[in-house]
């Protein structure tokens, strides 16, 4: 029977579904046909599957070649089906026994020499292979990332005619060890030891980091809003195993290099602001993930805030609050995990300074109107970045913190949090609040009097309280106290400068 089934998978944002590559040869004119929804990489693949199976030796037949790729109704894109389809050709052909085909998952793009060329996705395909308990061949340049899921079975190629030896029972082919990227624990050029002066900024730096919360830097130019800001990454815990697999993967199907070094270091993403709303969530006819998504689990920053189109920081918004964003198209739906840290950065005005007399109470206003009420509502700490005062340069610098001593610390306040609550502050629900952020009486009426007069939104208050709560683990004080309600309060320096700009204005 000239037929022949093999298995393989397609890539639909961060899934793997399950392709069946379905190979009947019929007598007739020779021909060869794909059906099921390719798109023209994979019907390019013909050309390339010919010439591979030619060049390595066997013999093409020269039949009626039909290719089924199932579901039909799933698209199929990229050259990763050109290996399944050489494989089920020389299976029907039975040039290759197919007797253990099933138990193989094929992925690669062939040369027309029969060397297997790098494909993009194989971290998720190879967990979705480990999930059906499927043996995964894949090119070499693809091994070592796909070994980096426990317990997948691979098999490494570089050219298609190393399969005939591995089914005939010849020359088995060796599974790829189970390895993990090596722990490099080299000094992080980006220290938070570099940044003189500034220890307000420095300690809201380590609150965000310690609570997982979105920061702001409000200041004129020169005061080290952007040196603070790049270093949030070199503070923040390092990442688990699954978070760490779980940003691969994003940067895997979006064809972005991964540093085997920088394995467990938190993505850090900084978009300049002439970026648009799909380049920031994503989009395409072919959904693909934007810079929110590729900072997953990482810090996606903003520099210039006011300098982004509004409408471009609008689409955060969801996203912020939910930790995934949807992307809607005509025939695609796809979602994309998108829990990122955002940290901003921006001058109190359009000149860049508070008072140099170069632009008015209404033109400043106008300046931070870029900014929506909404999108600064789910900002946690907004800080202001002041001047260096004279003699600061002439100071010992040499008694400042280093990022591997602050990191510590924040791993310990995030170790409380996850113990207590198995997740960081900034998550905590409305449910979680009530249990975890209990307030003495007198500590709640002295709040929602704070939130009153500052005329602060629900969501405000509620960010106010996870702020009080990580700073109560930071001192590692069982309940809010008085004293870090006043702390997290003073953390909302947009609001006091909005209210001062709009007093001026309207006197």
């Amino acid at each position: 029977m000239s037929l022949a089934c093999v298995y393989s998978r397609a890539r639909v944002g961060l899934e793997s579904p399950l392709v069946t590559v379905e190979v009947h040869l019929a007598n007739g004119l020779p021909a060869f046909h794909i059906v099921g929804l390719p798109e023209a990489s994979v019907k390019e693949s013909k050309d390339r599957v010919r010439s591979a199976i030619i060049n390595c030796g066997y013999e093409f037949p020269a039949k009626r070649i039909t290719i089924n790729l199932a579901p039909a109704d799933l698209p199929k894109e990229g050259g990763r089906f050109d290996l399944p389809i050489a494989v089920g050709i020389l299976a029907a052909s039975e040039q290759i026994p197919q007797v253990d085909l099933a138990q193989y998952e094929f992925a690669g793009e062939l040369a027309l020499s029969g060397e297997l060329r790098a494909i993009i996705g194989e971290i998720p395909m190879a967990m979705s292979c480990c999930e059906s308990k499927r043996i995964l061949v894949l090119p070499m340049q693809n091994s070592e990332q796909a070994s980096w899921v426990k317990e997948a079975k691979i098999h490494a190629i570089d050219h298609l005619s190393q399969l005939y030896p591995h089914f005939a029972r010849q020359t088995l082919l060796p599974l790829v060890e189970e390895k993990e990227p090596e722990q490099f624990d080299d000094i992080n050029e980006l220290d938070i030891s570099d940044v003189i002066g500034q220890p307000l900024a420095k300690r809201a730096l380590e609150i965000a980091a310690s609570g997982n919360h979105n920061l702001l830097f409000i200041g004129p130019p020169g005061t080290g809003k952007t040196m603070l800001a790049s270093r949030l990454a070199g503070i923040l815990p390092k990442m688990t195993e699954q978070e760490a697999l779980e940003a691969a993967s994003i940067q895997s199907i979006s064809n972005q290099s991964i540093n085997a070094k920088s394995w467990l270091t938190r993505p850090f993403r900084a978009p300049h602001h002439t970026a648009s709303s799909a380049a920031l969530v994503g989009g395409g006819s072919q959904p693909k993930p934007g810079e929110i998504s590729l900072a997953h689990n990482g810090v996606l920053f903003l520099d210039e805030l006011p300098e982004f189109e509004r409408k471009v920081l609008d689409v955060l918004r969801e996203p912020m609050e939910s930790g995934e964003v949807t992307i809607s198209r005509a025939m695609h739906k796809q979602s994309f995990p998108a829990r990122f840290q955002l940290i901003a950065a921006m001058n109190p005005s359009p000149t860049g300074f508070y008072n140099d007399n170069r632009s008015t109470p209404e033109q400043v206003l106008r300046y931070l109107n870029r900014l929506s009420g909404p999108f600064l509502d789910r900002i946690d700490i907004q800080i202001e970045v002041a001047r260096l005062p004279r003699g600061t340069w002439a100071g010992d610098t040499e008694m400042n913190e280093t990022s591997e001593i602050v990191q510590q610390r924040v791993q310990a306040c995030r170790v409380i949090q996850l113990e207590r609550q198995n997740k960081a502050n900034a998550y905590l629900g409305t449910k979680e609040l009530k249990s975890y952020c209990h307030l003495s009486f007198e500590d709640n009426e002295f709040l929602e009097l704070a939130v009153e007069k500052l005329g602060l939104s629900t969501r405000a208050h509620h960010k106010i309280l996870k702020i009080a709560r990580t700073l109560a683990d930071m001192g590692r004080c069982e309940n809010i106290l008085h004293e870090h309600l006043t702390e997290a309060l003073s953390y909302r320096a947009m609001d006091r400068l909005l209210r001062h700009l709009t007093s001026s204005v309207s006197v």
